[in-house]
């Protein structure tokens, strides 16, 4: 009698912790929103505690974090395409007919003489047998072509010249990834639209989440998004020769935690990713476990940022949405995350209790059983 007492008493001390402890002696994988937003109204909280609603909404765009890309300069485009310019660096491959019985130009028997691998010069010149060098750079092939029919016709007066073109550095842009094929495209046209220059690589490659565009020209940086470039033709960038096109992922990512199918740093897929989005990124909340009230987004903002009157109230802020309703949805689906934003699916408090209470349930399954022996 004395060991069934000892070992109820032994099972009824130790449910009688766990239900004095509560929450702490059952391990989770979230927090609560209570937990996370308990100190919010103290003086040395340290963060600034945000409730989005659809009134809060239009402060916040004033607090700043303007992404990266939107704070560039973009190149005109709409332009018409056109016959293509000679520039030094291009190399001419000639075709001179003579149709005369004795020649200069052509050996004795042949009709015509080719003259291959004529290369513009620095200075725009080339340099052809019997004639002074001739300026070209500037000019359409076919202008070209008549000049230079026009000098041999001084020493030849029945030549014909045919010209193919090669285009050199100064005519052509580098593709230096995020295509199906990289390399070096001479641009045969003038006003050639960026979105022609990735279809002849092949287009974008599959997989790049939100491909975004960096255009390098000269000493400038351009950056946009590709979904932007197809926008209109007017945000479609005419090519210019020496231009270096880079296409990758976006580069722009959020941490998602608590009480939801992913727990990862997750890239974002769109230009913009709301909050409500980025839940969904999450593979959605855990039935089981997530609070539908206590979706949190944590950010942090620069010193800079919280002195100006319109900045926010601390450098460190929880916007907290309720997405049991219709505004909560909505400011959700307008709230517009940050690279390095943390996105937390807080734990509902039932689904504590509800552990506790399953504890507790084995401690008393084995309190039953130990009384029985």
């Amino acid at each position: 009698m004395a060991t069934m007492l000892s070992r109820r008493s032994v099972i009824c001390g130790a449910s009688a912790t766990l239900a004095l402890s509560g929450c702490s002696a059952v391990p989770r994988g979230a927090p609560t929103r209570r937990e996370v937003v308990a100190e919010a109204d103290a003086p040395d909280a340290g963060f600034a505690l945000e409730i989005v609603t659809r009134a809060r909404l239009p402060l916040y765009a004033q607090w700043g974090g303007a992404e990266p890309s939107h704070r560039t300069g973009w190149p005109a485009g709409g332009g018409i395409p056109q016959d293509q310019r000679l520039a030094p660096g291009d190399r001419l491959s000639l075709r001179i007919w003579d149709a005369g019985e004795t020649s200069l130009i052509t050996s004795a028997g042949a009709q015509f003489a080719d003259v291959s691998d004529v290369t513009i010069t620095a200075a725009g010149f080339v340099s052809l047998p019997y004639i002074e060098d001739v300026h070209v750079a500037g000019l359409t092939s076919d202008a070209a072509r008549r000049r230079l029919q026009e000098q041999l016709g001084s020493i030849v007066p029945s030549a014909q010249v045919q010209i193919e073109v090669v285009q050199g550095r100064r005519n052509s842009v580098d593709m230096l990834g995020g295509v199906e094929t990289p390399g070096r495209y001479p641009l045969s046209e003038r006003n050639l639209p960026l979105s022609s220059l990735i279809a002849a690589a092949g287009g974008v490659q599959a997989g790049l989440p939100n491909p975004q565009v960096q255009i390098t020209r000269g000493g400038h940086t351009y950056w946009r998004s590709l979904e932007h470039v197809l926008a209109a033709p007017a945000h479609d960038p005419v090519m210019q020769g020496g231009d270096r096109v880079l296409i990758r992922s976006d580069q722009r990512s959020f941490q998602a935690l608590g009480a939801a199918t992913r727990e990862e740093i997750i890239t974002f897929d769109a230009e913009k990713v709301s909050a409500l989005r980025a839940v969904s990124l999450m593979g959605g909340m855990a039935d089981t476990r997530a609070d539908p009230r206590g979706i949190l987004v944590l950010r942090r903002y620069p010193q800079t940022a919280t002195v100006r009157p319109s900045g926010p109230p601390d450098t460190r802020v929880v916007f907290s949405f309720d997405l049991t309703t219709a505004d909560g949805l909505f400011s959700a689906d307008d709230f517009a995350l940050h690279h390095d934003d943390v996105v937390v699916a807080t734990q509902a408090p039932s689904t504590t209790a509800q552990r506790v209470l399953v504890v507790l349930g084995s401690a008393l399954s084995f309190g039953r059983a130990a009384s029985s022996l």
